[in-house]
């Protein structure tokens, strides 16, 4: 029986025929308006772009992870942060400046591909699973630093590198020989805006590094947050321009040079990086020599010299943090063979980080 009967009312007086609706079967397919069934058909073209968009982006390639300060890059970050949250248990994402004991800037250039790769063949990591091991070992962070070249094969070549072992610091400045000063102190800049390390330090890729007693050296209290560690020296200005380290601006120095660090190693410590992350370029003396450019920002500074024979020596021993041919060379000589060298020896590679008497 249908809900509602459709007999003449007997109460209204009207003209008007009223023919009895056939009531509607409940077997017959209902009638959907037109519209609902163009919102349906809109709604599902964007169900599957958005499934193929999905799938399209998960199965393309990933570019080289890289992280910015102005147009310096440091091409380990990206991996630094997913490494850390994947094996730490973490999900912090991408850290701007990660707390570090201390940020090791190997310089290097367009000419040294094969001091890399014997650097990484010994004791630099050759990719960046080992390269985060060894940070979260010895709180010490490690890139090659390396400027910009016009040469297009050259950048061409690097980039390849650079997609291989995201290992780089990019430094946003022309790299050449003749502006190392230069070249050090955007160094500087970069890794202090980059990094948050209690010491910052500058190497050469042709020395032999412990990395485990750099970090044993850094850790050491100290009363002076304003501090310079190298292996110390002083000696004659170079006046001559047909000699080795000639300084052009050396009728300012006099005869003799102040104490200085040699070039192949030194450390600043935090408080020093600020002060130059935050003088105008400009601002600022440049000599002919690195070393003795540093050296003499850190008599401007006040700061303290803390002079540590252990990372010159010329040969491995228990104490020896970096290994070089002083004074035959500034560095090793013929470092790409000889890192390999030192490398099998057991005193170079495998003694403990402390001698027996000091652990």
């Amino acid at each position: 029986m249908p809900l509602f009967s459709h007999r003449p009312s007997h109460s209204l007086a009207t003209t008007k025929t009223f023919k009895p609706h056939k009531p509607s079967s409940t077997n017959s397919p209902a009638r959907y308006p037109l519209r609902i069934i163009v919102f349906s058909l809109i709604s599902l073209c964007i169900g599957i772009s958005g499934t193929i968009f999905a799938v399209v982006a998960i199965r393309r390639p990933r570019p080289v992870p890289v992280f910015h300060c102005g147009r310096s890059v440091d091409t380990f970050r990206a991996f630094y942060s997913a490494s850390s949250s994947r094996r730490l248990g973490g999900n912090r994402g991408l850290i701007d400046r990660p707390k570090l004991l201390g940020f090791v800037g190997i310089q290097t250039g367009f000419d040294s591909v094969e001091r890399r790769a014997a650097l990484r063949s010994t004791w630099f990591p050759r990719d960046p699973d080992g390269l985060l091991r060894l940070e979260q070992a010895t709180g010490l962070a490690f890139r090659f630093v390396i400027g910009r070249s016009k040469d297009l094969k050259k950048m061409a070549q690097l980039e390849k590198e650079v997609e291989t072992y995201s290992d780089f610091m990019l430094i946003d400045m022309e790299e050449k020989y003749l502006k190392l000063p230069y070249k050090t102190l955007a160094f500087f800049k970069a890794a202090f805006e980059l990094f948050e390390a209690d010491y910052y330090v500058k190497a050469d890729d042709d020395i032999y590094l412990r990395p485990d007693r750099l970090a044993t050296l850094l850790a050491k209290e100290r009363t002076n947050p304003m501090t310079y560690i190298g292996c110390l020296k002083k000696g004659p200005v170079i006046t001559d321009p047909k000699l080795k380290w000639y300084e052009k601006s050396g009728h300012l120095i006099g005869n003799g040079y102040f104490l200085h660090a040699y070039g192949p190693i030194y450390v600043l410590s935090a408080e020093v990086v600020a002060s130059l992350a935050a003088a105008r370029n400009n601002s600022l003396r440049m000599f002919s020599n690195e070393d003795v450019t540093i050296g003499s920002w850190m008599l401007a500074m006040n700061v303290n010299h803390e002079d540590n024979r252990a990372i010159c020596d010329p040969r491995c021993t228990p104490t020896s943090i970096a290994v070089w041919d002083i004074p035959k060379c500034s560095g090793l000589c013929n470092p790409a063979s000889r890192m390999k060298e030192l490398h099998k020896i057991d005193m170079c590679s495998k003694s403990p980080t402390l001698p027996p008497d000091d652990r």
